[in-house]
């Protein structure tokens, strides 16, 4: 592709919301998880529905959208979904940008708190594209797995979120097969440990590659082996992706993006004497 490299890439957070503690950390004991990443009174941690602007000189693409806002009270409470900005309407505004001005949206997987933000309802309750200008990206793996999921991730799968893709008047949906450049500077690589179809975007700029981590390294605190989510289904690959990811980002210098740490969006990797990965902060 010969068209210019991204410009700038900006985090945006969509809103916060609270996973319990034991399946975000799976068998990680809780005395070791809590050091950095401390439970409420139903031991759920605070996490952030972080998405990336990526912004060319004509163009203007967000990576995953969040949790989104079709949710009712009590579930809203379940997830302590709270510090909405829906659609990402005040973030954008701060880039003097606007929901409509989206040309493109990468989606890393279907999962709720990824890509709810897809879709709202209007006052008629019909679903409607958040972005509805923009051309939509997903691995066409995922996009099978999110029609019929099994039972175990089932939940993660929210019909209603995506479900409109099918309708006529619906944006284009571009489904994936595998390793892609799929704008200039912007290469998705699929993953399958978290779930089946995945993607990471890879972004590279002028100045820096970033790395968009999605659900593979959801915080700074799973950047070692065994930190997998109980809600992985294929816990031992996702290790071997992230060790994958993680040597190449040492050895490389990139910025890894993470999508759900409360604090943190940016971090480069070095490896400690003992060989275990450690985040150093990136502005």
């Amino acid at each position: 592709m010969s068209q210019a490299l991204p410009l700038r890439v900006s985090p945006l957070v969509e809103a916060h919301f609270a996973l319990d503690g034991g399946a975000m950390f799976g068998i990680i004991p809780q005395p070791l998880w809590e050091r950095t990443n401390p439970g409420d009174e139903q031991n759920r941690i605070d996490l952030a529905c972080r998405c990336l602007l990526v912004e060319y000189a004509d163009k203007r693409v967000l990576i995953d959208v969040g949790i989104g806002t079709k949710w009712s009270p009590k579930e809203v409470g379940i997830y302590n979904i709270r510090a909405q900005d829906d659609a990402l309407k005040r973030a954008l505004a701060l880039h003097s940008l606007s929901p409509d001005d989206i040309d493109e949206v990468v989606l890393t997987h279907l999962h709720f708190d990824h890509a709810g933000g897809v879709s709202y309802l209007d006052e008629s309750g019909h679903t409607r594209a958040s972005f509805p200008g923009a051309r939509h990206w997903l691995q066409k793996r995922n996009w099978a797995w999110a029609q019929s999921p099994s039972t175990r991730d089932g939940g993660s799968y929210r019909p209603a979120d995506f479900a409109f893709f099918d309708h006529a008047d619906a944006p284009k949906l571009e489904l994936v097969d595998g390793l892609a450049e799929i704008l200039p500077g912007i290469e998705v690589m699929p993953c399958h440990g978290h779930t089946f179809g995945m993607q990471i975007a890879k972004i590279t700029t002028a100045q820096h590659t970033y790395v968009f981590l999605a659900d593979l390294i959801p915080t700074t605190s799973h950047l070692r082996d065994p930190y997998v989510m109980g809600y992985d289904l294929q816990p031992l690959v996702t290790v071997e992706e992230k060790r994958e990811i993680l040597y190449h980002a040492a050895r490389h210098d990139w910025i890894l993006v993470f999508g759900h740490d409360p604090v943190r969006a940016f971090a480069r990797v070095e490896m400690d004497k003992r060989g275990q990965p450690t985040a150093i902060p990136h502005a």
